[in-house]
């Protein structure tokens, strides 16, 4: 018995965490991206979105994301070119309501990055994408919530989601770039453990 205790000590220290399902915290999380307009890029980023992650440290081959966008509510710091953009001619936000993500294969090195590869819905088609993911950190919030911080970024073709408006210039080339780079900082914290259901059974 003297020997047991102690194996068993070490057997429960040396288990892994179980996995957690971390919320996305819009406040400190930020979805954005860049274009290439005639000579230059613009920004932009969209204020509202949400989704979870389920992370377990040690095995990212088992993470999941999940993540949704409204379109319509884009942001380029220019209202007119978004009314623009929520046309139409781009997002169709009226026919296209949602933007979603949703991983199907994970992986991560010792220095934490790694690929996230899944299917991107935009413009009412989906289509597979790969984000380059970075680990910033896992740890305690105020109030002793794990939290979880990543970078993902990422190229897309807009043409591959029937987004294919452009304007000709008089002296030849096209206003818009066809490639559009992914830009995305996550902060998302844990999910409180649901609490158990009360028993129907009288004592």
């Amino acid at each position: 018995m003297k020997r047991l205790i102690p194996l068993l000590l070490c057997a429960a220290f040396a288990a892994p965490a179980a996995a957690e399902t971390f919320e996305i915290d819009p406040a400190h999380s930020s979805v954005g991206f860049r274009i290439r307009h005639l000579v230059g890029k613009v920004r932009g980023h969209f204020d509202k979105f949400s989704g979870t992650i389920d992370y377990e440290e040690g095995k990212p081959a088992t993470s999941k994301v999940n993540a949704s966008i409204d379109p319509a509510s884009i942001d380029t710091a220019n209202s007119m070119r978004d009314k623009h953009l929520r046309s139409g001619d781009f997002f169709d936000v009226e026919k296209c309501p949602k933007m979603e993500f949703a991983s199907k294969k994970a992986t991560q090195d010792k220095d934490g990055k790694g690929k996230l590869l899944g299917e991107l819905t935009m413009h009412c088609v989906t289509k597979p994408v790969e984000l380059d993911v970075e680990l910033n950190g896992l740890g305690p919030g105020p109030k002793g919530e794990l939290h979880l911080g990543a970078t993902a970024s990422g190229k897309i073709d807009r043409k591959d989601f029937g987004i294919n408006w452009n304007k000709a210039l008089d002296k030849g080339g096209l206003m818009l770039g066809d490639e559009v780079q992914i830009e995305i900082e996550i902060e998302a914290a844990a999910k409180p453990a649901a609490a158990p259901k009360a028993s129907a059974t009288k004592p």
